[in-house]
C-alpha cells in the first residue's frame, strides 16, 4: 500500500472521529474503511501512527485488554484536517524530495574564474583542432597536385625520336597499306557500277 493511501486513510480516520461526539471502538473504523481487505491491525498501526505524530489529534482510552480500545476526536483534530491533514503532509514531503532531486541534478553554476578558465580551454582546444585542420586539408591538396603533376608530366614532356631508317620504315609501310586500301576501294568501285549495268 502506497504512502499516499496510507496519508489519506489516516486524514478519514480523523474525520469520522471529527464527526462523532462520543467514543467508539476500532473496529468501527475497520468496518467503515478497510474490511474486508485488511486487518483490524492495520487500523490499530494507523491510529498508532497519528498518535506518534502528534498525541494531541485523538484521544485514546484502553480497554479489555487492549492499549487502543476506544477514541474520540479532540478540539486539535478538526484544525488539523482543515491545514490539510496528513495528505497535505506527504504532499509536501514529496514536493520538498522533487526539489531537492532537482538541484541535485542540475548542474551547479560557475564562478566567474571558472567559466574564464573553461572558456580559455575551449579556446586552446578550438585552436588546436583549427590547425590540425587546416594541416590535414594542405597535406590532401599537396597529394592531389603532386598527383596530378605526375600524371600530366609524360604527356608534356616524353618526346620520343626516330632513326631515318626507323622513318623510311615506317613510310614504306603506311605507302603499302595506302595501296592496299586503294585496291580494294577500286575493287569494289567496279562491282558496283557492275551492278548497276545489269539494272
Amino acid at each position: 500500500m502506497s504512502e499516499f493511501f496510507k496519508a489519506e486513510l489516516k486524514d478519514k480516520f480523523l474525520q469520522y472521529a471529527s464527526e462523532r461526539d462520543d467514543y467508539f471502538e476500532t473496529g468501527l473504523l475497520y468496518d467503515e474503511f478497510l474490511r474486508p481487505n485488511y486487518s483490524l491491525q492495520y487500523v490499530e498501526k494507523r491510529i498508532q501512527e497519528i498518535i506518534e505524530f502528534d498525541p494531541n489529534l485523538l484521544d485514546i482510552m484502553s480497554g479489555n485488554g487492549m492499549k487502543i480500545f476506544m477514541l474520540s476526536s479532540t478540539a486539535y483534530t478538526p484544525e488539523f484536517l482543515e491545514e490539510g491533514g496528513f495528505t497535505n503532509l506527504y504532499i509536501q514531503e514529496e514536493e520538498k524530495w522533487d526539489t531537492f532531486l532537482e538541484q541535485l541534478a542540475s548542474t551547479r553554476k560557475l564562478s566567474a574564474q571558472e567559466k574564464s578558465g573553461l572558456d580559455k580551454t575551449k579556446k586552446k582546444a578550438y585552436r588546436r583542432e583549427r590547425i590540425l585542420l587546416f594541416s590535414l586539408i594542405g597535406a590532401v591538396a599537396t597529394s592531389f597536385l603532386f598527383t596530378i603533376f605526375s600524371l600530366l608530366t609524360p604527356l608534356f614532356t616524353d618526346k620520343t625520336y626516330l632513326s631515318v631508317r626507323e622513318f623510311e620504315t615506317r613510310m614504306q609501310t603506311l605507302e603499302a597499306e595506302n595501296r592496299y586500301l586503294r585496291e580494294q576501294l577500286e575493287a569494289i568501285q567496279n562491282e558496283l557500277s557492275k551492278k548497276d549495268s545489269v539494272q
